[in-house]
């Protein structure tokens, strides 16, 4: 379970960011907090593995508390300025979201950043495999981002779910069951995914007919 700490002065966004991240699978967002001093406090006693800031706060910035940890962090503005923008990822932001913005993009982010965390259980980097992850975490479309229709987002971000939540991989007609699609609905999906690099795939070889093939989450 990854814990989310959510920072935003306005107590109702924070909540609708909290309840965003609360809907994506193996996230769990912490109590939203309006201040740097409560943040740092949650950071010392919890385990926070993700930080949500916001840019503008009664005392500062997010980007003070991004600096001062090692957490990943991303951050939620409404700043547009691109030397704020720039500043934040040079600060260590991940990335930066724009508010107001659908939940869609931050869940799809955060489904992205799931596959990523995983990325670094390895023992060893490979500089081909560095960078397909760095794509895909950037890579908006590979989980059905603003460049997809909202149908396919929605179908391609609940194939994705599946797959992370399976305890192993799974059967085009497992995915199709699993997210209530059509099989041929399930392998369009997948072949996309599949092409971009995003899942994985695999044959499995019975004893008659035709060698079925496998997806899974990298």
């Amino acid at each position: 379970m990854v814990n989310v700490l959510v920072l935003d002065d306005d107590f109702f966004v924070g909540q609708i960011h909290a309840r965003y991240v609360d809907e994506v699978p193996g996230f769990s967002a912490l109590e939203p907090v309006r201040d740097l001093a409560t943040a740092r406090e949650v950071i010392a006693d919890q385990d926070v593995d993700l930080i949500l800031a916001d840019y503008v706060l009664p005392e500062g910035t997010g980007l003070e508390l991004i600096r001062e940890t090692d957490i990943d962090a991303i951050v939620l503005s409404a700043v547009t300025d691109p030397q704020v923008v720039r500043a934040s990822l040079r600060a260590g932001a991940m990335t930066y979201i724009v508010k107001p913005f659908a939940a869609e993009v931050l869940q799809n982010f955060l489904r992205r950043y799931t596959r990523f965390r995983r990325y670094w259980e390895r023992e060893k980097v490979g500089q081909a495999d560095l960078e397909r992850q760095l794509r895909n975490l950037y890579d908006a479309s590979a989980a059905g981002g603003s460049g997809a229709s909202p149908a396919g987002s929605s179908t391609t971000s609940r194939i994705l779910a599946a797959l992370e939540e399976a305890h192993g991989p799974m059967t085009a007609l497992e995915v199709a069951e699993a997210v209530g699609a059509s099989r041929a609905t399930a392998q369009r999906h997948l072949a996309k995914l599949a092409e971009a690099r995003t899942i994985t795939v695999s044959l499995q070889y019975g004893s008659t007919g035709r060698p079925e093939h496998l997806y899974a989450t990298k």
